[in-house]
């Protein structure tokens, strides 16, 4: 068990100060002539200056030598399996499941955070400040002396296989599976791991994560906001030779060197910081009575467009929940979507679909039929319905997009997970139409 304090509550105004050094938020100002303890102030802008007071996200930043302290930025030049370069394999609209992808093995040597990041799918730009990428990530090895920020966009992190030990400019994170993590643009992190270690990243080049709105269901329910934990302040004050800062820019990766670690930071306020999130507290909506409700009643996160009740990127759940209907054919139904639905398992298995298995995927893209295996059809065509729990002991999600989806070259051929047999999963389904009995 992590032993790591929290501040709790989605949105708000925090402040933190390390409790080494007491008094060393300013009062009654953001940048004083000068700062207590010698520290430099340094904003932190998620949003624009003039983004209306409800929307607008900042953080004042109190610490030991400024961010702008480090050497040119260059190219990284190890391999980057990291891309937004959305045109360089064929589309595919057919359905995928990928079957879990690789741990990292002792002959692959030590592979971290960074190295072990792989994007899937994705759509947009980042310099357009529109769109999405979906990466796994598979490590076995800390980043020691190095940290990541991303100038792209938000990550949305969601472990299935190791515990995350996360420092970033504004405190520690313990994140572990059936948690979920989102680090903003701009911020530095890095992480440690104890082992073979692997998840999924949702990254949104959008604005950021917010709350759904919970319209009819009221002022409760769903993932509640004092259930999203943020760090406390903390800082270490270590000189390195050559700290490395990775900066993911426009798709590509940069890094510079400095002299210090650039987790200095001895207190901060503000509302622009790095949470996680326990997904066993999500207060489950549903249908009580009759009908599959549709799954928008699981969504923890959501990151919208400009379109009214469109998302550039929903984060939903199916949780351990009851179900109850009547006379309706409680699992997913068969769908064709104008979204595109990215799925993924952290524990256990999933209700509607025999194959899919932890660490693995499965994408459905836009209009691309979709469903029920014949199995599962067929049980739960002709069960008893009575009252019965689903889902004890799993958990899946689903990244949902009104954008479609480009499938990278390394997640169709080169990691060589993808199911060519997925389809057959409903070759089985039967006729059962006889025009003389209604």
């Amino acid at each position: 068990m992590s032993n790591l304090k929290y501040l709790s509550g989605f949105g708000n105004e925090f402040s933190s100060e390390d409790p080494r050094c007491p008094g060393s938020l300013p009062e009654g100002q953001n940048n004083p002539q000068k700062c207590p303890y010698g520290l430099y102030a340094e904003q932190l802008s998620g949003t624009a200056f003039t983004a209306p007071r409800e929307h607008n996200e900042r953080t004042w930043l109190y610490r030991i030598r400024p961010s702008v302290l480090h050497k040119p930025f260059q190219p990284v030049e190890t391999a980057n399996k990291m891309t937004i370069k959305w045109s360089e394999n064929p589309p595919n609209p057919n359905q995928m499941r990928w079957k879990p992808f690789d741990l990292p093995s002792e002959n692959d040597g030590d592979i971290d955070f960074v190295a072990g990041l792989h994007t899937l799918c994705g759509a947009g730009d980042p310099k357009l400040r529109n769109g999405l990428a979906i990466h796994i990530y598979a490590c076995n090895t800390p980043m020691r002396d190095s940290c990541l920020y991303n100038s792209d966009g938000d990550f949305l992190i969601v472990p299935q296989t190791g515990i995350l030990h996360i420092i970033t400019e504004m405190g520690k994170l313990d994140v572990s599976p059936n948690e979920i993590a989102v680090i903003q643009q701009g911020i530095k992190f890095n992480v440690a791991v104890d082992g073979p270690t692997r998840g999924y990243v949702l990254e949104v080049y959008n604005g950021h994560f917010q709350l759904p709105y919970l319209g009819p269901i009221g002022a409760n329910g769903l993932a509640n906001p004092r259930d999203f934990l943020h760090p406390v302040a903390w800082y270490e004050d270590r000189d390195v030779d050559a700290y490395k800062v990775i900066s993911k820019y426009q798709g590509n990766l940069f890094c510079a060197t400095q002299g210090h670690s650039p987790f200095d930071v001895v207190a901060w306020h503000g509302n622009y910081v790095p949470y996680k999130y326990d997904l066993s507290r999500f207060m489950v909506i549903n249908s009580v009575e009759f009908d599959h409700a549709d799954p928008s009643i699981f969504t923890v996160l959501t990151c919208p467009s400009t379109k009214p009740g469109t998302a550039i990127a929903d984060f939903v759940i199916f949780p351990p929940r009851w179900a109850v209907q009547e006379r309706t054919f409680r699992p997913p139904y068969f769908h064709r979507n104008c979204m595109s639905e990215f799925m993924g398992i952290i524990m256990g298995n999933y209700e509607a679909k025999e194959g899919m298995l932890p660490g693995g995927a499965s994408l459905h893209s836009m209009m691309t039929p979709h469903g029920p295996d014949y199995k599962c059809f067929e049980m739960a065509s002709n069960a008893d319905l009575k009252p019965m729990r689903l889902a004890e002991g799993t958990q899946s999600f689903m990244f949902e997009s009104c954008l479609q989806l480009a499938v990278t070259a390394w997640a169709e051929k080169e990691c060589e997970k993808l199911d060519a047999e997925y389809y057959k999963c409903w070759e089985p389904l039967k006729k059962h139409f006889n025009p003389e009995q209604p």
